[in-house]
This record gives structure tokens, sequence and C-alpha cells, in this order.
């Protein structure tokens, strides 16, 4: 393990430095802790005060555990005992780098398994809003004044017999993380962790709907009844339509097919429970993909943009699967400190906010 301070050399060298000029003082910081302290500390506090993070606290503070796992993502680390090890290598540092507690894997696997994890995903939801702060101006490669969110889901393999909680299949388990992303800097908004049984379309209920703006998900949401409540909030979707979908055509609009459309039809929804669920009208849009040789038909219930932009915006919806492969590429959430759903969902959450430091 390495410390580096960010300090200037003992030596001059080739530095131009004027004869008789004392160099600066050695500040005495790793660049751990300076880039520490870019974090809003206040919000931190806020978020440990709402759900009682202190209680009975004496030394290990919410703080030091979020340092201590933080080291552990930064630094690859592979097990308690490795996070252990480092640290107490260079026991005379830790008090530079914040940390302020004793080091040890009994300890920080105690904290990890019984403090509440919504502790950090507050505080990650924190630095989620200024990031998105950061990218509102952005462009996503389809001019657009509304904001664009792609709603999907990925998994987390988990050996069941030491997650017995997170049961996926009979002998696998596995967590899910439903993410909805903004298009805009690519930028998870909401994540909500489940175990693997959860079916995707149950995340439509807990999505925070906003008017105007355009929700982009495959076929595995299409719901009617939930969409018609997202319709009634003033929002917009762009759902794939399944194979036997069955509906009635009331008009066509002209389309230009050098461009991959095929049709643009105004229609209604056959079936009893289907009709009752969704009764108003719903655009039907079909395009061929020539470079994969794949046909697309896509429901939506915006009459107003083009039929080319409604196909554009769905293709823009590969960047939520880009996302998911990145972030099992380069934080550590495969490999996890504890077992009970506690650990798991606090070594998560501490993973994103690390995304947006």
């Amino acid at each position: 393990m390495i410390f580096i301070d960010l300090n200037f050399p003992k030596t001059r060298g080739t530095l131009p430095y004027p004869p008789g000029r004392e160099l600066p003082m050695n500040l005495g910081k790793t660049v751990f802790a300076q880039l520490f302290k870019f974090l809003p500390i206040y919000e931190f506090r806020q978020c440990v005060q709402r759900y009682q993070g202190t209680y009975k606290v004496q030394t290990f503070s919410c703080w030091d555990q979020f340092l201590c796992m933080g080291f552990a993502q930064l630094t690859y680390r592979e097990s308690l005992r490795d996070i252990e090890v480092c640290l107490r290598a260079r026991q005379e540092k830790l008090y530079h780098m914040g940390i302020r507690s004793p080091i040890s894997r009994s300890t920080l696997a105690y904290t990890n398994e019984n403090r509440d994890w919504r502790i950090y995903a507050d505080f990650a939801q924190v630095l989620i809003q200024e990031a998105r702060s950061l990218y509102v101006h952005d462009s996503f490669g389809v001019e657009l004044e509304q904001t664009a969110y792609a709603l999907d889901s990925t998994l987390i393999d988990l050996c069941l017999s030491l997650f017995p909680w997170a049961q996926f299949r009979k002998r696998k388990g596995a967590v899910k993380l439903h993410t909805l992303l903004d298009l805009r800097g690519s930028i998870p908004t909401l994540v909500v962790m489940t175990h693997g049984k959860i079916h995707d379309v149950k995340i439509l209920d807990q999505l925070p709907l906003e008017a105007g703006a355009i929700y982009i998900m495959d076929r595995g949401y299409l719901d009617f009844g939930r969409l018609y409540t997202l319709h009634q909030s003033f929002s917009f979707f762009i759902i794939r339509a399944k194979s036997n979908f069955d509906f009635q055509r009331l008009y066509s609009q002209s389309v230009d097919k050098t461009t991959g459309l095929q049709a643009d039809q105004i229609i209604t929804l056959q079936g009893f429970y289907a009709q009752k669920d969704y009764p108003e009208k719903l655009r039907r849009i079909r395009y061929f993909d020539a470079q994969n040789n794949k046909r697309f038909v896509f429901l939506t219930n915006n009459f107003l943009l083009p039929a080319l932009t409604i196909a554009e915006l769905y293709h823009c919806r590969w960047q939520i699967e880009l996302f998911f492969k990145w972030i099992k590429q380069h934080l550590r959430i495969k490999a996890f400190y504890g077992t009970s759903e506690n650990a798991v969902k606090t070594q998560i959450w501490i993973a994103i906010s690390f995304m947006f430091w």
C-alpha cells in the first residue's frame, strides 16, 4: 500500500526556486485525505442523524466506516482482513486520512451488518443530485428539451448458501439493481435493490414520476395498468411491444421508409383487460434496423415527436447497458465483505457514492 503526499520535494533539482528562498512547508496530507475534503460533510451528518447512526456509537463512527469502505473501493481490497492489514500497516497515517478510530475486521464486520444502509443510500442521492446539475445541458445524441430516462435492471450473482435471503433460482442467489438512468450524463437517478425474484414491472410503482419526462423501457415493463398511471401523471413512455400484442388500427400517418420507418399508426387496445387498463389511444411505430437486420415495434403515448425521433430515443436506451457493464468492471460489487442483506446494501451504496465523488 502506498500513501502519496502531495508536497513539494525536499530538494530543488531543476525547479525554478530563487537562491535563498525556503521551500513550502510539508502539508502532511495524503491524496486520500485531500480528495475526501470535497465531500459534503454537513449533508453526510444529516443522513446519519436521520437514521440515528450515532446511537450507542462510542468509537467507530459512520464517517470512519465510510472512509474504510471507500479505501477498500479505491484500492481493490478483497476482504475485511485485507482492509485491516493495509490500514494497520501505516497506522500513523490514519489520523491524517480522517480515520479517528482503531481498525479491526470484527468492528468493521459488525458495523456493516448492523448500521442502517439507508444512511449511505441517502448520501449517494445527495452526490447524484450534485452530479446531475453538472450535466444538465449535455447532449446524449438526440436534440430534446425534455428529460429522458432509461429504465432497466441487472443481476449480481450471489452464492445461495452464503446469502440465503437473496434467493433467485432453486440453487442460485442474486440481488437485482433496478436503475433509472438519466441519459444526460448517464447518471442513475434512482437505484432500487431487491432480491432476484422481484419482477421488473413492479418497480414502476416506485418511480418518482416527472411531468413531461420520457421513460424508455424494454418490453419486460409492459403493464398497461401501470403505463396508464404514468400517462395520467403527464409523463411519456416509449416501450417495445410484445409479439402477441393485440390492437385495432384507427389510422396511419405517412413515414419516410428510407430512414427505416415502416409504419406510424394510432391504435386502441383489444382485449377486455387490456382495454380496461388502458382505455385511451396509443401510438404504434414499426422500425427496421438494417444494420442488425432486426425489426422493432414501439408503443408510446407521445403523439408530438417525429416517429424517427422515437426510434432514436429507444436506441439511446443502450446507454444503460453500458452503464451496467461499467459498474461491474470498476466497482467492488462482486466480492462482498459481509453476507447479510444490510452489509451487501451498505457496500453497494458506498460503491455508488464513489462513482460521483
